[in-house]
């Protein structure tokens, strides 16, 4: 079975907790993230093996279905998610900077994913709801046209979704940006 990361994204706090208790006790997962994120939502997110992340994340899904904004599953998760959300990722050089902004975290971590597996590309950050709003953005490098490969398949995905808000691809960035950046 393959290893897999879900998520189950809450309106409420209260909510959020309830739901990420439900989902420890339906099948085995780690619970990766269980946290409040603007404006008062609840993010948890859940790794395991395939068939167990699904059903956790399923059980949330359904019992709290009135109060659940967004889900996903995926399995074999691109290795570069986790060093993007938790702000490790180290690029070598910034050729071209892609940025992908969303109306939620869900939506953005499954565009981020197929961004990454669309072409060569490094993600640099996932910027999860904090101090926005509830709108969460990535960035990501790479030459231009894997960049503008990237977000555009990363656009259709989270437009798929409803949760598209913008995107931009800048060629050669300024390095007066650049501290903004890494």
């Amino acid at each position: 079975m393959a290893r897999a990361i879900g998520m189950v994204e809450c309106t409420t706090v209260s909510t959020g907790f309830k739901a990420a208790d439900e989902m420890a006790k339906a099948a085995d997962v780690e619970i990766l993230q269980a946290e409040v994120t603007c404006p008062g939502k609840f993010v948890i997110l859940v790794a395991g093996e395939l068939s167990a992340v699904r059903a956790s994340v399923d059980v949330a899904a359904s019992k709290y279905s009135n109060k659940v904004m967004d889900t996903f599953v995926l399995g074999n998760p691109h290795e570069s998610i986790f060093p993007a959300i938790y702000g490790t990722a180290q690029p070598e050089k910034i050729e071209a900077l892609g940025i992908l902004e969303t109306y939620d975290v869900a939506a953005l971590i499954v565009a981020a994913d197929l961004a990454a597996k669309t072409a060569i590309v490094d993600l640099i950050e996932l910027r999860l709801a904090k101090g926005m709003c509830g709108k969460s953005y990535m960035t990501l490098t790479g030459s231009v046209s894997a960049v503008q490969a990237a977000i555009d398949h990363a656009k259709t995905e989270a437009g798929d979704r409803g949760m598209f808000l913008d995107s931009s691809v800048i060629p050669r960035p300024s390095d007066k940006l650049m501290k903004y950046i890494m």
